[in-house]
């Protein structure tokens, strides 16, 4: 989220621009052209071969070397940038010297605030720093293997057998022999990623062995194929991890490190409060979604900002150098997170350090699956349904107004690796019906996929090319046809853009789509009223088949209005309490024939403004129902009466034809 200073609101909508996916079986993805190397080496395995000989040469076993790295890197190598904590190539060997700056916002990011910062994140007491070990540190592994830091940094060959000399010289520490069998290398791989707590360090190995014994088969970053054969008979430690106790606020699965650092609930104006609201869910209001952030500003700004009653807030903030969670807002409440005050009412929102611009400098894979293990939790715990219209992006957020449209938020961006997300939460994104199902999924092959982005280092400029689950929509099937336009995103008219920052068309992974018409390697969408084309060739898919339920105008309606909120019918309102929001439809419209991918029907509801007594804020409850619909790249809300409910069917129909079989 792109922080912004809030000014003194009497309203509880407040949100700032945010911003951010890995199973061990992650598909395999799609080989590029094989040339040889003088030695006859295929130039896309040398790095799997690089593998091998440092596992020999360090007598480490191989599945040990490749789970440590596909956790610190998932094999990716970054050629020559550091992460945010200095980290280079596929072992991540962390170079202190070359810490990245702690801040390069882009575009309009303001600066850090200055005075002191909640610090929630200490080492763990109970792990004392001997036990924490050396860390994937890049000049002792140099010092070891003899060779210059610098080709460590920029040469994977040179990178991979300092992670081999680095676990070789721990394991010989610890008294271990240097063993064929990874099973006796698991106290060792704890002391790897250099974690400051026990639950840190026990789940990073768990992680380690479980690929270990599931296998993984990935294509990099720089077009490398390695595979990790499953070793089904390796399994993780029984050992429980014991941590620092934790506050009795805190909301989080036992095998994270979390902690709690709180959002203030003050009055900052005459009957006005902040930074969120009281309520008692899921009691008074179910919760139906969880909101992916990501920070646009480093993190200990942002825990400044969080403790500002006048400011925004949310629910937990992740880090990007090892995944440790702070929580702010108990879960029960309401943060103001999203721009949408009927969102904040029905959601948990979580922050990811980290800028969009730069993903590969801070959406570590640490993070990514601190994440998915606390998303998994709370959406196991709360009943929130793990699908992309209820685990979704900031900028999958419904506007809840036209005019608030164009300040909604686009992270965390196209970079974000949705299809991994899903993966580590156990729910991965896949085909559920044939290619000529009348719904589709987007689902690019990320590694592989680089649509043109514009905007990362300066406005206009080519972003470098990079792997993403942004597919680019255009009025036509044709490369040259214009871009889909936006009238809600550009009200004064202007073309949609290839900015890494403009939503106005494009769709992610993830998210479905009635089929409206298809013709050689082109599949047309509904996208906000209008037919919109990306490519989908079948050697190289962008989308694939899926089943489920779309709406579609009811016979006689030649159109019917999308909102952004589900508000609850006038007569539901009391005649004391908050003023009753006034309704405001969306500039786009469902037509007839037309139809939208809907996963959940809601009843119309309202949180009314903070109290003054510290009780939860009254819900007004509807009995009106809606459908939640994919209309664009945001979600949006449809009246139940309006629309006809139908399912998807295995071959698509006629473009344009809204037959189907009703749902009772």
């Amino acid at each position: 989220m792109k922080k912004r200073v809030a000014p003194r609101v009497s309203s509880a909508v407040r949100g700032h621009r945010r911003i951010i996916c890995v199973t061990a079986s992650a598909a395999l993805l799609v080989p590029l052209l094989i040339d040889r190397s003088a030695d006859g080496t295929p130039s896309d395995q040398r790095l799997q071969d690089d593998y091998t000989a440092a596992a020999n040469e360090y007598r480490v076993p191989q599945s040990v070397l490749m789970g440590v790295s596909y956790l610190q890197s998932r094999w990716d190598s970054h050629p020559g940038s550091p992460s945010v904590v200095g980290g280079y190539g596929p072992m991540h060997l962390v170079d202190a010297r070359r810490l990245q700056p702690q801040q390069t916002p882009q575009q309009g990011a303001v600066r850090p605030r200055t005075g002191a910062a909640g610090q929630p994140a200490s080492p763990d007491a109970s792990f004392p720093a001997d036990r924490a070990g050396p860390s994937a540190d890049l000049e002792r592994a140099a010092l070891l293997t003899g060779l210059p830091a610098e080709q460590l940094r920029n040469d994977d060959a040179a990178n991979v057998r300092g992670g081999a000399a680095l676990l070789a010289a721990t394991q010989r520490q610890l008294g271990k022999p240097l063993s064929p069998d990874p099973a006796d290398w698991w106290e060792t791989v704890t002391r790897f990623p250099g974690a400051a707590d026990r639950t840190s360090a026990v789940t990073y190995a768990n992680d380690v062995f479980d690929v270990i014994r599931r296998g993984a088969h990935r294509t990099t970053d720089a077009g490398q194929h390695v595979s990790l054969a499953a070793n089904p008979r390796v399994r993780p430690h029984s050992l429980l991890a014991e941590g620092t106790p934790r506050p009795e606020e805190v909301d989080c699965p036992p095998e994270l490190s979390c902690s709690w650092l709180s959002a203030p609930y003050v009055e900052i104006d005459d009957d006005q409060y902040g930074n969120h609201q009281l309520a008692d869910r899921p009691r008074d209001q179910r919760i139906d979604y969880i909101v992916i952030h990501d920070t646009e500003a480093p993190l200990a700004s942002m825990l400044q900002t969080v403790q500002d009653p006048e400011e925004a807030s949310w629910h937990y903030s992740i880090r990007s150098r090892d995944g440790h969670i702070t929580q702010h807002v108990r879960t029960k409440d309401a943060a103001w997170h999203s721009g949408s005050q009927f969102v904040n009412a029905r959601s948990i929102g979580i922050e990811h350090e980290g800028f969009l611009r730069q993903p590969d400098a801070w959406y570590t894979e640490t993070m990514y699956r601190a994440s998915a293990r606390l998303v998994k939790y709370l959406a196991k715990k709360y009943g929130v349904p793990l699908d992309r219209q209820h685990v979704f992006g900031h900028d999958n957020v419904p506007a809840p107004t036209e005019d608030s449209i164009p300040d909604m938020h686009d992270d965390p961006g196209p970079f974000w690796d949705w299809r991994h997300y899903f993966d580590l939460l156990g729910a991965p994104l896949k085909a559920t019906a044939g290619p000529d199902s009348d719904v589709v999924m987007i689902l690019p092959d990320y590694p592989t996929h680089h649509p043109l982005f514009t905007g990362c280092t300066k406005s206009g400029v080519t972003c470098a090319p990079h792997g993403s689950s942004a597919v680019r929509l255009h009025t036509d099937p044709d490369d040259g046809a214009p871009l889909i336009q936006d009238p809600g995103r550009h009200p004064d008219g202007e073309d949609s853009t290839e900015d890494v920052d403009d939503l106005g068309s494009r769709v992610s992974a993830g998210q479905t789509f009635a089929v409206a018409d298809r013709t050689g390697d082109w599949t047309a969408i509904w996208y906000q009223g209008h037919k919109a084309w990306f490519k989908n060739p079948p050697a190289h898919p962008t989308a694939v088949g899926a089943r489920g339920r779309m709406v579609t105008p009811k016979e006689g309606l030649r159109e019917v209005e999308a909102f952004g909120r589900a508000l609850p019918e006038a007569d539901a309102f009391p005649e004391e309490g908050d003023e009753q929001p006034a309704e405001s439809p969306l500039p786009y419209t469902l037509r007839a024939g037309q139809r939208y991918v809907t996963q959940s029907r809601v009843l119309g509801s309202y949180l009314e403004k903070p109290s003054s007594d510290n009780s939860p804020s009254p819900v007004v409850k509807g009995q009106e129902a809606y459908y939640e619909i994919q209309l664009g790249h945001r979600l949006a809300y449809v009246r139940a009466s309006d629309v006809d409910v139908v399912k998807s069917t295995a071959a698509a129909g006629p473009p344009g034809d809204a037959a189907g079989t009703p749902l009772s």
